[in-house]
């Protein structure tokens, strides 16, 4: 029986690969993201897909997001909540829109996504599974990066304390923590002589990891075989927290 799920970031990075990785073992998937134009290309590419333009910040367009899905496709079983956004700079200059639209973005819609959905999943009576997208910033922060990390040591305890809600339906909630991915979002630093060298200094595998490494653990999570796991925080970082 096909499952169906809803992927949010999806227009590119670890959010497309999810997709993909998704429905390359069976699923129906509904692609969501900001970038609508971005989301309908991931969708074109797989099987049973479909794409819906999404702000993870917005209520009523998550509600509607989880609509569609239930009327393409009938069922909701999972969702990864990829969406994200990084912004940096020094505390004493940070504006205070660029800190709630940061927070907003990484952890309030990971709320709604993981809320709405598991709505559904309950509604159906059958159970699921979430995954949130934390970072290595979930546990540790970095100079320069306050809002961003503020976000996503929320995710993390989000993460947590949505497994304990939703145990009750046989709602599974657990966190990824990526470390330095080559996506979109990471380029810049990457690419940067003096930030790139500092990332690969500390990630002791000494690569950036890709977006389909982010992509086979949310699969393994969504599985059957992670079917005893909820509340779990998962690092995929070459190795960053290890030392």
């Amino acid at each position: 029986m096909t499952d169906d799920s809803i992927v949010t970031g999806a227009a590119s990075g670890s959010g497309a690969a999810t997709a993909r990785r998704l429905a390359a073992r069976g699923d129906a998937v509904v692609c969501a993201d900001l970038d609508g134009d971005g989301a309908a290309a991931t969708a074109a590419g797989l099987p049973e897909a479909t794409s819906f333009t999404l702000d993870v910040t917005d209520e009523a367009a998550t509600d509607a997001m989880v609509a569609a899905t239930l009327e393409r496709f009938g069922d909701l079983h999972h969702a990864v909540a990829c969406a994200g956004m990084e912004l940096h700079g020094h505390s004493l200059d940070f504006s205070v829109e660029d800190f709630r639209r940061t927070v907003d973005v990484n952890l309030t819609g990971c709320f709604l996504t993981a809320q709405r959905s598991a709505r559904a999943m309950r509604d159906k009576g059958h159970g699921g599974s979430i995954v949130l997208i934390g970072s290595i910033n979930s546990k540790i922060a970095l100079a320069n990066f306050a809002a961003y990390v503020s976000s996503k040591g929320g995710v993390l305890m989000l993460g947590k304390g949505l497994a304990l809600d939703f145990a009750e339906h046989d709602i599974r909630v657990n966190v990824i923590g990526p470390g330095v991915i080559d996506t979109p979002m990471s380029a810049n630093s990457i690419a940067d002589p003096v930030r790139g060298a500092f990332l690969m200094s500390k990630t002791p595998l000494g690569r950036p990891g890709q977006p389909e490494e982010i992509a086979e653990v949310a699969a393994f999570l969504t599985s059957e075989g992670a079917s005893f796991m909820t509340g779990a925080y998962v690092p995929v970082d070459g190795g960053w927290l290890a030392g």
